[in-house]
């Protein structure tokens, strides 16, 4: 930088140093995860987790990301997960990054002691990085009828 110019926008709060800077996205990266790494997942078949499309029943019907469980938030309750190990680790989404039904989905699962990530972007994500949406049930979904109906 030139003697008595003004540093960008971008460094006038300077970089964390590398320890705190590893210890912040690894922390990021236990709370969230990505499109790519759910799709890769679902094709390679990995069954480490159970994605929740946590939006109504209606939009889950007009298309949702092929795999995923049809759960509404305000349907996770103790209750409508008991069919599910405790140590089961979800995955939620919404419908993109102006939801935050995802959100509300991981605080729920977290209060109720529920290991949890959510998939960033949500459908709208999905739909950006070129996947496609399906309007076919999961099997699992039609495991619980009844938040299939609820709103």
């Amino acid at each position: 930088m030139a003697p008595g110019s003004e540093p960008s926008a971008v460094l006038a709060e300077p970089p964390a140093p590398p320890t705190e800077a590893a210890a912040h996205f690894a922390r990021l990266l236990a709370f969230e995860t990505d499109c790519w790494d759910v799709h890769d997942a679902l094709a390679r078949q990995v069954a480490d987790f159970v994605l929740l499309d946590v939006r109504s029943p209606a939009a889950y019907a007009a298309g949702h990301v092929a795999g995923a469980v049809s759960f509404p938030h305000r349907e996770l309750t103790a209750e409508h997960l008991a069919s599910y190990p405790g140590d089961t680790s979800f995955v939620v989404y919404c419908a993109g990054p102006h939801c935050n039904g995802a959100d509300r989905a991981a605080l729920r699962l977290a209060r109720l002691g529920r290991p949890v990530k959510k998939m960033l972007g949500g459908v709208t994500g999905w739909l950006d990085e070129g996947f496609t949406l399906t309007s076919e049930p999961t099997p699992a979904a039609s495991a619980a009828p009844d938040l299939q109906e609820a709103s």
